[in-house]
């Protein structure tokens, strides 16, 4: 196997990867003129606007939400199809690799570490493979993207915007480095479970011992305790930076500072900030976790 989960990564073709990080580009470039056209449709609505030119306005917001939603479905196909080849490859040399009597290992621990592998760890590391580049830059292309819109329409509510993603940057990577050093846990714990049940032949209820099925689930317990408290701290600074628009915008429109559209720009541009930073996070953590369970299975390879 390769070295690492990168070079894993691209042993499936870099021009797939060129072409997937097309559309990805393809589809941040759009991520941002939705905005635009709704800031304008709200500004003519409350102002003097003919009803001809919001109904062109309209038009031109459908019809950049359909171009986006069309590469979208193209991207997650294209990246799905990758995905599912590198996960095919895995199972496949797994069960090669098995079938040559490794003399490092013992046949039994072998098929134990194969089932575990071909069924449960093969997935999650090959399913990452569509999603390993693309990813980071598709979302960190919107984030550029949104936040540099909404710097040029009102500075001082983009920088609230900013403030509450700075404290997720400390937090997530150290929150991830213990839910990594669980996982690998969880892995040696399960394939440990495969092999008892092998070493008696199947007979699971004679071979597994309830202190293996307690550790592994006071192991995932703690997992979600990490993920659903970092879900938590994110959804609320979220919220917060919600209440910072409403509070300062509401001022604003009050003072004759900026128009309705913007404040409505601002809450729509949350949104689509919101969405790709934790998609990003999503993606941070996959990659730490990937490469934790590659380096499991290569280690044995």
């Amino acid at each position: 196997m390769p070295p690492n989960l990168l070079s894993f990564v691209l042993s499936f073709g870099k021009w797939h990867q060129v072409a997937m990080v097309t559309l990805s580009v393809a589809l941040f470039a759009l991520g941002t003129a939705p905005l635009e056209v709704q800031r304008r449709i709200v500004n003519a609505s409350t102002t003097t606007g003919s009803f001809s030119s919001i109904a062109l306005l309209v038009a031109v917001y459908l019809a950049l939400n359909c171009s986006e939603g069309l590469i979208k479905v193209v991207f997650n196909l294209y990246t799905s199809w990758i995905g599912e080849r590198a996960i095919q490859w895995l199972r496949l040399f797994v069960l090669r690799k098995s079938g040559q009597g490794d003399v490092l290992l013992p046949r039994l621990a072998n098929e134990a570490i194969q089932l575990s592998i071909v069924l449960e760890e093969a997935e999650p590391v090959g399913g990452f493979v569509g999603s390993c580049f693309t990813q980071p830059i598709l979302q960190v292309g919107i984030l550029a993207g949104v936040c540099g819109y909404l710097f040029y329409l009102q500075p001082l509510m983009a920088l609230i915007v900013a403030v509450i993603f700075l404290p997720q940057v400390g937090f997530v990577p150290l929150m991830q480095r213990a839910i990594n050093k669980r996982v690998e846990k969880k892995i040696i714990v399960t394939r440990d479970l495969s092999q008892e049940i092998i070493d008696t032949s199947g007979d699971a209820a004679a071979a597994v011992s309830p202190i293996g099925i307690g550790e592994l689930f006071a192991t995932n317990m703690s997992i979600y305790k990490f993920k659903f408290s970092m879900n938590f701290s994110m959804n609320l600074m979220t919220q917060l930076g919600y209440a910072g628009i409403f509070a300062l915008g509401g001022y604003y429109v009050v003072t004759g500072k900026t128009q309705i559209g913007t404040v409505v720009a601002f809450i729509s541009g949350l949104a689509k900030i919101n969405d790709p930073w934790s998609e990003l996070v999503d993606w941070y953590r996959n990659f730490k976790v990937t490469q934790v369970k590659y380096q499991l299975i290569r280690s044995i390879t």
